[in-house]
């Protein structure tokens, strides 16, 4: 396997950092549904995490299977290494 550069490390832990805002957020609002600023700041935490996988996408391949990431050709989900293996 390939060394893995520094970059892809860094934009991992950017993603689940995001990500982990997202699933505390997602506690917060079912039992807080009406607070407008978690809503807006749970939105604004999505859309950065689009973003956030589509530029590591982009560089480094899919991170989810079953269509929720495309693959490049060929097929990459061959490529190691995996998100979950690093």
């Amino acid at each position: 396997m390939a060394a893995i550069p520094p970059e892809y490390y860094h934009q991992m832990e950017a993603i689940q950092a995001v990500d982990f805002v997202l699933v505390e957020l997602t506690l917060y609002l079912d039992t807080h549904p009406n607070d407008r600023e978690a809503i807006e700041q749970f939105n604004a935490c999505a859309k950065e995490s689009r973003r956030l996988k589509k530029n590591f996408e982009q560089q480094f391949g899919p991170l989810m299977q079953y269509g929720k990431s495309y693959s490049g050709y060929p097929w990459q989900w061959d490529d190691t290494p995996w998100p979950w293996q690093v």
